[in-house]
């Protein structure tokens, strides 16, 4: 007969002690798939958000101005970037040819007196004779910036200047990057009298063929020597003929920014003060302005897109300027306060160029650029990142005391933090600057929940997931920066305004990452960051409704509630957004009180999400769709639902809403929106 053997009391124990771990994992998974949150939102009444508070902060840096939104399409169009001592490096300028068919040099013969530098083409061989040109003729070419962009219908204007010692006949031609590809031709021919001074010469050029990377050519086959200067190519389908690259202005317009944070950032100081960006160098007629190299991110600029521009773009956008200049400090070197009122003196005559009369002395000469109607400056900013420097705040009084006593209007932003300990100087607000992790951010939903509701209110021109978690822009990075947003958007009573940075980056000068708008010369995308933006683009301007969220679970959801107006089709929206950092779904039960019973509308309602696959997704080049927003219809909309919040995504649900009154926040009037 068999025993039945009897297990020890430890392998009971191991069992039951196996048995309780497996239950509660179980359990514990449970929970976790099932976790729930309560939205409770209060339409009855709200705050007014400030009509500025998402805007845009354009840095020239990652050739986001040259070679980027700026449409000229020749770099170092002038052959200044080589430096004034001649001969000079004319890269990227290159040859057709060799040293036995010609010579290229440079010299100071301009007729610019700000960019006396010009190219000197000595062509050594002729249609004849013994030393025969080649096929096509010698001369130079221009790639621009990583290659020109040559869209097939498209006509692009060519302007340059030119002086010989006898007769010319040349050959201006788009070609592919080998130049075997001719996609537009002109020629271009003169007497020898009609060129003996320097003489502007303007053509168009429609292309034949399209190329993405094609180039700018200047040939010939007769022999003398010929000078060149002020080299420009720009297509003629330019934003309104402004000189802005229609795609990479119509990601801007798509943000609907109320604001335009310029030039600067770091480009604004300079590494040192002689390579600092100073206004007027920029304005005036574009073969004037002689450029400057930016010794911060390293490379030059014509400065065609120059303080007029941005204010320009500022206006077709909509949207504020916000001009922030040089307050005599760069990175290593400092002007002393008791020197500075130079400086203050070049701050005032800026603002006297974009608001002043046309005909006041700075007024005239934007007058004479064409806009004889002031811009709207309303801000400007002392510097940048300066405010631990020694010098700043003795320079900073006296710009503030000086714009004060001539635009006491004009709001004037100090470079020092006043979020946790109230400022030691006069302002109306103050620049805070954020780059650091994903759950670093995301916690700094609550920055500004105690920041005092008295004082200057805060401008968080620079924000950014930056770092391992963000990539080159990352879903990740994109979540976060949403739940800073939203408590931005929250703390509106105290934060003013808020822009991402950096805006653009040209894939092929990535001196920065991530930023919102990838693009080359052909192509163009918006990182996860970038359509994280347009969540919050109908926030500036709405309405902020008492949103209170409860929940069961960890705090990696954040969420807010605004009523908003779409004026173009005359509709009603509330918006409830919501962040999800968690890697499990939430059961969110939404309630909304201070509605009628009927007061959501059935159809018209929808739901954006902005989601994917995996945390560190990114958008490219070869898929650039792959992190951005999808929109579906609503079919369960009302004031009080239950919806899915899904993990690691970003939620907004428009709904469409029936005419409602509404008390605002602090006072005793009544708002009316009506479908």
């Amino acid at each position: 007969m068999a025993f039945c053997k009897v297990p020890s009391c430890g392998v009971l124990l191991l069992l039951f002690f196996i048995a309780t771990c497996f239950l509660f994992q179980c359990f514990a998974a449970e929970v976790e798939a099932n976790q729930t949150a309560r939205l409770l939102v209060d339409a009855s009444q709200g705050r007014p958000i400030p009509e500025t508070l998402f805007g845009i902060f354009f840095e020239e840096i990652n050739h986001a101005g040259a070679g980027g939104l700026w449409a000229e399409l020749v770099s170092n169009r002038g052959f200044e970037a080589g430096g004034q001592n001649v001969p000079s490096n004319i890269d990227p300028w290159a040859i057709i040819g060799n040293d036995s068919s010609l010579i290229v040099s440079t010299d100071r013969s301009s007729c610019f007196e700000r960019n006396k530098v010009a190219l000197r083409m000595e062509v050594l061989c002729d249609s004849q004779g013994t030393n025969i040109c080649p096929v096509g003729g010698v001369g130079v070419y221009n790639p621009g910036y990583w290659g020109m962009a040559i869209k097939q219908g498209k006509t692009y204007k060519v302007v340059f200047y030119i002086r010989s010692l006898g007769s010319v006949n040349i050959s201006v031609s788009l070609t592919s990057s080998n130049g075997l590809q001719t996609l537009a031709t002109s020629n271009i021919i003169a007497s020898a009298s009609d060129v003996s001074n320097w003489t502007r010469v303007e053509t168009l050029l429609e292309a034949k063929e399209t190329n993405p990377n094609a180039r700018l050519q200047l040939t010939t086959s007769r022999k003398g020597s010929i000078w060149f200067d002020q080299v420009s190519a720009m297509p003629l389908d330019t934003y309104k003929g402004h000189g802005f690259r229609n795609d990479l202005f119509q990601m801007l317009a798509d943000l609907k920014p109320r604001f335009v944070r310029f030039p600067g950032g770091c480009f604004v100081e300079g590494e040192w003060l002689r390579n600092a960006f100073r206004w007027k160098a920029s304005v005036g007629p574009w073969e004037n302005r002689p450029g400057h190299f930016g010794d911060v991110w390293i490379y030059w600029t014509d400065d065609g897109l120059g303080y007029f521009e941005f204010l320009q773009l500022a206006e077709d956008l909509g949207a504020l300027p916000i001009w922030v200049f040089n307050n005599g400090i760069s990175h290593t070197d400092e002007i002393d306060t008791s020197t500075v009122l130079p400086f203050v003196q070049e701050a005032l005559d800026g603002i006297e160029f974009a608001r002043g009369d046309p005909n006041s002395t700075w007024g005239s000469v934007r007058a004479a650029m064409g806009h004889p109607d002031p811009f709207d400056l309303r801000y400007v900013a002392v510097g940048n990142e300066d405010c631990g420097k020694k010098n700043y705040r003795g320079n900073y009084l006296k710009f503030y005391d000086a714009i004060k006593r001539a635009y006491p209007d004009i709001g004037i932003i100090s470079n020092c933090d006043g979020s946790s300990s109230p400022l030691d100087h006069k302002a109306d607000f103050y620049d805070f600057h954020i780059y650091t992790s994903a759950n670093d951010l995301f916690s700094k939903t609550h920055k500004f929940d105690h920041t005092s509701r008295t004082g200057p209110k805060a401008f968080v021109s620079e924000y950014a997931v930056t770092g391992n978690d963000a990539g080159t822009g990352s879903l990740l990075a994109a979540l976060a920066e949403g739940g800073f947003l939203i408590g931005l958007e929250k703390n509106s009573d105290v934060v003013a305004m808020a822009s991402y940075a950096p805006l653009f980056v040209n894939a092929n000068d990535r001196r920065w990452k991530p930023d919102a708008i990838v693009f080359n010369s052909a192509q163009v995308y918006g990182t996860p960051s970038y359509w994280v933006q347009q969540f919050f683009r109908e926030s500036s301007g709405a309405t902020l409704l008492n949103a209170t969220l409860l929940t069961n679970s960890s705090s990696s959801l954040v969420a807010s509630a605004i009523s908003w107006e779409d004026s173009e089709n005359a509709k009603s929206y509330l918006r409830i957004k919501v962040v999800n950092l968690g890697s499990s779904s939430v059961n969110l039960k939404v309630s909304v009180d201070g509605l009628g019973p009927n007061s959501i509308k059935l159809s018209g309602s929808t739901k954006t999400q902005l989601t994917s696959t995996n945390l560190k997704d990114e958008n490219s080049f070869m898929e650039p769709n792959k992190v951005v927003p999808s929109l579906t219809l609503l079919e369960t909309a009302a004031k009080d639902m239950d919806v899915v919040i899904s993990p690691y995504s970003f939620t907004s649900y428009d709904l469409l809403r029936e005419s409602v009154a509404m008390k605002m926040e602090g006072t005793d009037s009544f708002s009316r929106s009506s479908i």
